[in-house]
């Protein structure tokens, strides 16, 4: 897999620099995932769903997809 070349950064980063967060990048049918304070490091990638899964029981109040 090659590097991802836009990343987003999440709304929820916080104050003063804007560093303490994650940043995603979609390529093809994964999702690539690295922190923002080391972006030169190496990035985790997920299946596009189950990280789709993931943040809607995030999301979620019970912590399960709905």
């Amino acid at each position: 897999m090659t590097a991802p070349t836009t990343w987003r950064k999440s709304s929820y980063s916080g104050g003063g620099q804007g560093d303490a967060c994650i940043e995603i990048a979609h390529r093809r049918a994964r999702i690539a995932v690295r922190d923002s304070k080391t972006p030169s490091r190496a990035s985790l990638t997920f299946p596009t769903g189950a990280f789709t899964g993931f943040v809607e029981a995030l999301k979620s109040p019970t912590g399960h997809p709905q």
